[in-house]
């Protein structure tokens, strides 16, 4: 399917996982049940630091405010994150993590 590197929640979920992304490639399987497989056996996301968080948005190139507006979050919570009063979760986290790995442009 992609040629990024995945992590998997062991070996044994990781084997599975190929094997459904071979089935979906010739159709055996619809997208819909190679999402389950996606959410099932790929490791979640990881806790992200304050200064990795700082670091994408200043890779960015992009003021607090206008990195929350990305986002959908308040300048505050962004100020949070990057202080580490707060901890992003839930889609924050993954907005986050999408970001970093794919770069500003993946979640505008």
């Amino acid at each position: 399917m992609t040629n990024r590197k995945k992590t998997y929640r062991s070996d044994l979920l990781g084997a599975l996982h190929e094997g459904a992304e071979d089935l979906y490639a010739i159709g055996a399987i619809d997208k819909a049940t190679m999402r389950r497989f996606d959410l099932t056996c790929l490791t979640p996301v990881e806790p992200m630091a304050p200064g990795a968080i700082r670091e994408i948005r200043e890779k960015a190139h992009m003021s607090q405010a206008i990195f929350a507006r990305a986002l959908n979050v308040t300048t505050s919570l962004v100020s949070k994150w990057e202080r580490g009063d707060a901890k992003p979760g839930g889609p924050s986290l993954k907005l986050l993590s999408l970001a970093a790995h794919k770069g500003i442009d993946a979640i505008l």
